[in-house]
């Protein structure tokens, strides 16, 4: 074999890794889809067939009949090839870069064959028989992608049988909790919290008017209306609510100048621009639920904090209050504003746990520097009922803490996902490389924390489904069912209990 076949084969391992981590892990996250169980098994098994196949081709020269077989082995692999190619398209819509790494696959794999197929054909005129021989430090590259290739292979496999496991409670009954037939308006209807929010409410039977920047990329559900501008919305439209939630992603990249720039004008313009919206309606909205995040208490280390709790200044803090701003003018047009502070959503969709999931899947998960701050997380599903429970209640004003009423630390975060995963959580990421690399967005984000309680949430009745953070992550990701001993009924008991349920009685709902 000839050292630019060796050069070919490097090169589509390296372009295969790339669309694997890249694409399938870190973009389109497939393990976590359910809708994707096909695919998954598609590419199990051809990444078992490229483990056979490398080690065989690293390691041996293939005779006679043994030749003949690994050239059937790679008239298979093309045809699940094939067959996957059209599996994706029908099944979710690839980005333009996997596209394109998907022909630069094909072209690459083209030649790899051409130059391939003449050694097979001499061997295969020989006596049948398996010669053993080295390539030297080309066999080693490729028994190290044989190995890679094996454990995703193994791991897309477990996936497609788990995905049974992963599919999402209707969400009609969370859009029945809002009575009626309302029509409500979302911005960041595409986003993480707003699909959930959406599917809630068609499947319930009211209207959703979405702003959204592509209407042909949106895949929600219908009935929906979708604009592009909030002015192309009569003045005599009936909105009954509007759920703000749009904004550029907070967590998928360092806090350069630009980004935070980018940040923060998304933000402000849309709230800015569902102000003026609602000021030129004939007919007000009841509500204005606006989005917003804990960030706005700052880092305060271990002291519990309702909506009263006080404000320290950093760039979370500056971003929310900024927004919060926004849209505080509403309130002199008679709409009721609800500020939603939002914690760590989990869900296996998006947020930040999404990028947790296949590193601690495979055995590389622990906490981030002590572990010792504090995580305020709320279930996907129960942040949706929450925002609902905002535009059904009247009592809700003001500031309200999207976080369920148990806070953990991250390294108590860190253990759960572990055992959710029935993997080791103990690889801890050290602070200070962290902070190096990624400055404030690891200070604030990644290293600080906030301990934030639900009062005004639980005071005006509003009650949490997913109190219990194993339970809830559990059912994230697929786990299998175990017993629920002793501990498991401990930590569900004083999961409706505690610091937050005690603040109930102070009453503070009164307070905006």
């Amino acid at each position: 074999m000839t050292d630019v076949l060796w050069i070919l084969i490097t090169l589509q391992i390296a372009m295969g890794a790339f669309d694997t981590l890249f694409h399938h892990e870190l973009t389109e996250r497939l393990a976590w889809r359910p809708s994707q169980k096909r695919e998954l098994r598609l590419h199990g098994v051809r990444n078992l067939i490229y483990a056979a196949l490398f080690l065989l081709i690293a390691w041996s020269e293939p005779k006679g009949l043994a030749a003949l077989a690994l050239m059937a082995f790679l008239g298979l692999e093309l045809v699940i090839t094939l067959i996957d190619f059209v599996e994706e398209d029908r099944t979710r819509r690839l980005p333009a870069s996997e596209r394109v790494t998907h022909t630069l696959l094909a072209l690459n794999y083209g030649a790899i064959l051409t130059l391939l197929v003449p050694f097979l054909l001499a061997w295969a005129a020989e006596a049948t028989g398996l010669v053993a021989t080295s390539h030297g430090l080309w066999s080693l590259m490729l028994s190290a992608a044989a190995a890679g290739v094996f454990v995703f292979g193994l791991r897309d496999l477990a996936a497609a049988e788990r995905s049974e496991r992963l599919v999402q409670p209707d969400a009609v009954a969370m859009g029945r909790e809002l009575s009626g037939r309302r029509r409500v308006l979302i911005t960041g209807a595409t986003g993480f919290i707003g699909r959930r929010l959406v599917a809630a409410l068609t499947s319930a039977g009211h209207e959703v008017v979405a702003l959204v920047r592509n209407p042909a990329a949106s895949v929600l559900p219908a009935p929906i209306t979708l604009v592009t501008d909030l002015n192309q919305l009569p003045a005599d439209t009936r909105i009954d609510a509007v759920v703000n939630l749009a904004g550029e992603p907070i967590s998928d990249g360092l806090w350069t100048v630009t980004k935070r720039r980018r940040i923060l004008r998304s933000r402000l313009e849309v709230t800015r621009d569902v102000r003026r919206m609602i000021a030129r309606l004939e007919t007000k909205p009841e509500v204005l639920v606006s989005g917003s995040a804990i960030g706005w208490y700052g880092l305060h280390g271990d002291e519990g904090l309702d909506e009263t709790g006080t404000a320290r200044g950093c760039f979370s803090h500056r971003l929310c209050h900024a927004w919060e701003q926004a849209a505080e003018p509403v309130r002199g047009l008679g709409v009721r504003l609800v500020t939603l502070r939002i914690g760590l959503v989990l869900g296996a969709g998006g947020g930040m746990l999404s990028r947790l999931l296949t590193p601690f899947e495979l055995g590389l998960g622990g906490p981030m520097g002590s572990g010792r701050q504090w995580m305020s997380w709320i279930a996907l599903d129960d942040c949706v009922r929450l925002i609902l429970h905002a535009v059904a209640e009247p009592r809700v004003v003001g500031p309200l803490n999207a976080t369920a009423p148990t806070p953990v630390t991250n390294r108590d975060l860190s253990r759960a996902l572990g055992r959710a995963l029935n993997r080791p959580a103990l690889l801890a990421a050290p602070a200070l490389p962290l902070r190096l690399a990624l400055g404030d967005f690891a200070e604030e984000l990644l290293l600080g924390g906030q301990r934030v309680l639900p009062a005004k949430a639980l005071a005006t009745g509003f009650h949490f489904k997913h109190p219990d953070l194993d339970a809830t992550l559990a059912a994230i990701v697929g786990a299998r069912a175990r017993a629920t001993g002793a501990s498991g009924l401990k930590r569900l008991s004083s999961s409706v209990a505690g610091p937050a349920a005690a603040l109930v009685e102070g009453n503070i709902s009164s307070r905006p």
